[in-house]
């Protein structure tokens, strides 16, 4: 009897701490802030492994890039962002590079501050007071995410014939072959789905069957009719430029390895020390690694570290966690105060023309 008397209670004390930690856990700032702090633990459990960092040499490292310095990597990550948005310009009739380039910054920080699906809710929004077919719009956006990952893991090939420049590794050679060959296939599986609807069809019927184990309201026909009508949408825009968006992607990705190299070269370390094939070479061979949270900041970072301290010797490793950290500044706090000008721009210009930005 006693027991059953406490249960209510019990009851009530647990709902109302799973409640508090609801409400915790739906903060807009509560998943960008635990990305961070869990890829910063896990970059540090790494670098305990590689040596010990002094932390003084690190921030007199950072002191000592100059102004001038930060406004050439600011530039780079300009050119960055651009040749990132080609794809998406390319794919969406009437988008345009500026717009490309606004709406790729915006998601991004919609993406990073706001819970799923943030980024999709602010490109649609946008498309509308462009006048761009929302549907046309989120195809487009769809394939430049796609073609991302193509991208993304052809890196490493690159990355591997840069290192060899300096000394061969036959480990490296491996690495760069097993990326590429997952980058074909990716690109192969967009092409075979979106040059075929029986392929499209079938892919779309199984998704379907599993989405229906979670939720049995689902339509599993409308879904298939769904997806069908997407690859025709699409598939057209594809035949058009998927080779140039992939090159203008993969220049995207060695640019962001140049951004790596710049801050480097700016807080100290010249090519007799850190070549620029290994520097280069290193992110490139990482870059499968920003597929995790963050743009695997702190994962990252660690092996790009390690794999250029084994040319460099240990005493310089300090000097090489400052440039990353200059790097992820530049590149991931930089991005999100330009996707911020860009939502403000976007905002201001679209009441401007009374096209409305809710």
């Amino acid at each position: 009897m006693s027991l059953g008397r406490r249960a209510p209670y019990d009851v009530r004390v647990a709902t109302s701490q799973e409640s508090g930690w609801r409400i915790v856990t739906r903060h807009p700032w509560f998943k960008p802030l635990a990305i961070v702090v869990v890829s910063l633990l896990v970059g540090w459990l790494v670098l305990r492994f590689i040596g010990k960092v002094s932390w003084s040499s690190v921030g007199e490292a950072i002191r000592s890039v100059a102004l001038w310095e930060l406004i050439a990597l600011i530039g780079l990550l300009l050119v960055r962002q651009a040749f990132n948005s080609v794809p998406i310009s390319r794919f969406t009739p009437g988008l345009g590079m500026p717009r490309s380039v606004i709406s790729d910054l915006s998601a991004n920080l919609a993406g990073t501050i706001a819970p799923p699906p943030g980024d999709v809710v602010v490109r649609v929004a946008q498309f509308r007071t462009w006048g761009i077919n929302p549907v046309d719009g989120m195809a487009g956006a769809t394939l430049n995410m796609l073609i991302f990952y193509g991208a993304r893991f052809a890196a490493p090939a690159i990355g591997a014939a840069l290192f060899c420049l300096h000394a061969f590794d036959t480990g490296k050679v491996l690495t760069g072959v097993v990326s590429l060959a997952i980058a074909v296939g990716i690109v192969g599986v967009l092409l075979a789905v979106l040059r075929s609807d029986a392929v499209a069809e079938k892919l779309a019927r199984r998704a379907a069957r599993a989405a229906q184990s979670v939720n049995a309201d689902i339509d599993a026909q409308r879904w298939v009719d769904a997806v069908v009508d997407f690859r025709r949408r699409i598939g057209t825009t594809l035949n058009r430029g998927l080779a140039p968006a992939l090159a203008f992607m993969v220049m995207g990705i060695v640019v962001d390895a140049g951004i790596v190299l710049a801050s480097v070269r700016f807080v100290g370390l010249g090519a007799d020390l850190a070549p620029w094939p290994v520097v280069v070479g290193a992110t490139l061979l990482a870059y499968p690694l920003t597929i995790l949270p963050a743009f695997g900041l702190g994962v990252m970072d660690a092996v790009v570290i390690a794999t250029v301290v084994d040319v460099t010797g240990m005493e310089h490793e300090s000097t090489l966690v400052a440039a990353t950290m200059v790097w992820r500044v530049i590149t991931i706090f930089g991005t999100l105060a330009l996707g911020a000008i860009a939502m403000a721009w976007w905002r201001a210009t679209s009441r401007r023309h009374g096209t409305g930005a809710e």
